[in-house]
Parts: C-alpha cells; sequence; structure tokens
C-alpha cells in the first residue's frame, strides 16, 4: 500500500530581540496592550490637565504612602471633575514593569516546555 508521509509540524518564527532593556522594545509590547485597568504599584505620577488650562501633578507613590486607599482617592477625585477634565496622563515606572514582565515571562515559558 502507499505509505503516506507525515507533515512536520511548522515552527513559528518568533523575532529574537537582543536588547530587552531598550526603550523601542518596550515601547512596542506596551502599545500592543489594551489597558482597562491600570494596577496602581506601577503608576508613579498622574498628570491632570483642565479645560481652563490648569495643570495638576498626582505623585502617585507619595500619595500611596500617605493615604490609605489611593485607589479610591482617585476615583473620588476624576469623579468630581470629571466635567473640567481635558487628558490625563499616567506616568508609569517602566523599570518595575519591566523587570515584572521580564521575570513572570520567563517563568511562564520555563513552565511550558
Amino acid at each position: 500500500m502507499f505509505q503516506q508521509k507525515r507533515k512536520q509540524p511548522r515552527k513559528l518564527k518568533v523575532q529574537q530581540h537582543n536588547d530587552t532593556n531598550s526603550d523601542e522594545y518596550w515601547e512596542e509590547i506596551l502599545e500592543s496592550i489594551d489597558m482597562d485597568f491600570l494596577p496602581i504599584e506601577y503608576m508613579d505620577l498622574v498628570i491632570v490637565k483642565f479645560d481652563d488650562g490648569k495643570v495638576w501633578e498626582i505623585d502617585v507613590k507619595k500619595s500611596n504612602n500617605e493615604t490609605e486607599n489611593i485607589e479610591d482617592a482617585l476615583e473620588q477625585f476624576f469623579d468630581e471633575y470629571h466635567d473640567s477634565i481635558k487628558t490625563i496622563d499616567f506616568r508609569l515606572n517602566t523599570k518595575k514593569l519591566q523587570k515584572d514582565i521580564g521575570r513572570r515571562t520567563k517563568r511562564f515559558l520555563k513552565l511550558n516546555k
């Protein structure tokens, strides 16, 4: 009878980045993430621009140490001023984020070999 050749599974090509500490590498990763939730632990600063031109900077790290529940305080602030807020800019602690994502990725890949 005819012997049927079995197809070899294709290997996916994964682009290797030599420098995982480069800004370009992490910008690409962060831009591809759809964030509906932003953990406070990665926030350093929140910059709020109002319709009247005022700019408020909220030091999240400092406020987190001084306020018992910073999440509720920020939510209350945004609810109170939402009509007059033009933009909100979240500044992240990218070093911590890089470290945590790198660690979790290595663990995930190690466990799924």
